[in-house]
């Protein structure tokens, strides 16, 4: 794991995220690729540092070779995506459930953390579909339904107003979304087997 991911900027940090997004020019969503990469590590897979800097230069609209070649891109990018991918998984596999999509926090307009919540789901979607194909045809009824359900929101970017009962339906459906995902984790992704410690015999 990369220790200086960015000066300044936490990896769980909407903000940091954002102000990234902002400095290459990119018009893509920093929520939807958190949730695309949520979605490939829930659905089982695993990305090497390469493949991962591929993803992240795709979605925000860079050549990788840009990386080293244009000084105007900011130099810490890769670093910063290093960490989060690594920090992204840890927290899904944490057993204290404290796993959180990348989204603005309560002091962004309604509409915007809104729109920031179906462009996560939609990542999620896509990164899972990649990763799983057809195995999610053979999954639990709850993970289909689950999966409905998704699509449902990922289709949800207008509300009338941010009154307190739209607040409230917003944390409950990102509340949902949090569980969903560490389910589709805990699915997809069967405890690593304890290697036997040294002496030990195995039968």
């Amino acid at each position: 794991m990369t220790d200086n991911a960015a000066p300044g900027s936490r990896t769980d940090d909407f903000e940091g995220w954002a102000n990234l997004f902002t400095r290459c020019r990119a018009f893509s969503h920093p929520s939807e690729l958190h949730g695309g990469l949520c979605g490939r590590l829930a659905a089982g897979a695993r990305l090497s540092e390469q493949q991962w800097l591929e993803v992240v230069c795709e979605h925000v609209g860079i050549a990788p070779g840009a990386l080293t070649s244009d000084d105007d891109l900011p130099p810490e990018l890769p670093a910063f995506m290093d960490e989060a991918y690594h920090q992204t998984l840890d927290r899904l596999r944490a057993t204290d459930m404290a796993f959180q999509p990348l989204l603005p926090e309560d002091d962004y307009a309604f509409d915007q953390r809104l729109q920031a919540l179906s462009a996560w789901v939609r990542g999620f979607l896509e990164g899972m579909a990649l990763a799983a194909g057809q195995r999610l045809g053979e999954a639990p009824d709850e993970i289909r339904e689950l999966i409905e359900d998704l699509v449902a929101i990922s289709q949800v970017e207008e509300a009338d107003d941010g009154d307190e009962a739209s607040e409230v339906q917003l944390n409950d459906i990102t509340e949902y979304v949090r569980l969903g995902v560490i389910s589709v984790f805990t699915e997809f992704n069967p405890p690593e087997q304890t290697p036997p410690s040294a002496g030990q015999t195995l039968h």
